[in-house]
């Protein structure tokens, strides 16, 4: 299943959901490409929609859920991909 949140992330003039699902990377990536989302929009384990293309999410079928529940979704479903694990940071040099 595909879900979405509502746009309220503001970033560069513009306000963006955030796009995930709780199956798999490859269903969310086949999703984004039918939405017509960049690949460059994929950040770790979601992608950033802009809020003009959020009609269309939901039309396709992306389910519209609060930010908390997204999260708490990616987290059962083992699909969530924190930063801090995903770039850690090299140890300062003392």
């Amino acid at each position: 299943m595909l879900y979405l949140d509502r746009p309220a992330w503001p970033w560069r003039g513009r306000l963006w959901s955030h796009l995930i699902s709780d199956v798999s990377y490859a269903e969310l990536h086949a999703f984004a490409e039918t939405l017509g989302a960049p690949r460059r929009g994929f950040d770790r384990d979601h992608y950033d929609i802009p809020a003009d293309r959020f009609a269309a999410a939901v039309w396709l079928g992306a389910q519209v859920v609060p930010s908390r529940e997204l999260v708490r979704l990616l987290r059962s479903s083992g699909l969530r991909r924190p930063k801090h694990l995903v770039n850690p940071r090299p140890p300062t040099p003392r």
